[in-house]
């Protein structure tokens, strides 16, 4: 079994920035591992993914940045210049490829970003 515990998260301002973590246990390095978001009303959609080469939806490339730090067993996404469009749980996820939602197994609990205009 795998355990994905969330950090971070919160309100900002439209143009501010915010970074979440994600801590998995056991942490196996050559995993996919991805972020995901969902707002009401919408699907789920994957946003960014990292293996070796980290990938991004156009929704957020340029603007987000996904990481891994293997000795911490921690995934992290910042956000930048975040939008109110942006809004949404974001969850963190492994066990899967890229950013295909349904493959993927294991999944954090979720945490809140809301950004204001």
């Amino acid at each position: 079994q795998v355990h994905l515990v969330q950090s971070g998260g919160g309100s900002v301002q439209a143009g501010g920035s915010l970074r979440l973590s994600c801590v998995v246990t056991p942490y196996i390095s050559d995993r996919w591992m991805a972020w995901f978001r969902q707002a009401p009303g919408k699907a789920r959609e994957g946003i960014a993914a990292i293996r070796s080469t980290d990938y991004y939806d156009a929704s957020v490339k340029g603007r987000f940045t996904v990481d891994k730090d293997d000795a911490e067993n921690t995934l992290y996404l910042q956000m930048n210049a975040l939008k109110p469009e942006d809004t949404a749980m974001y969850f963190c996820a492994t066990g899967g490829y890229y950013r295909d939602a349904q493959s993927y197994t294991y999944w954090g609990q979720g945490t809140q970003v809301t950004v204001s205009s």
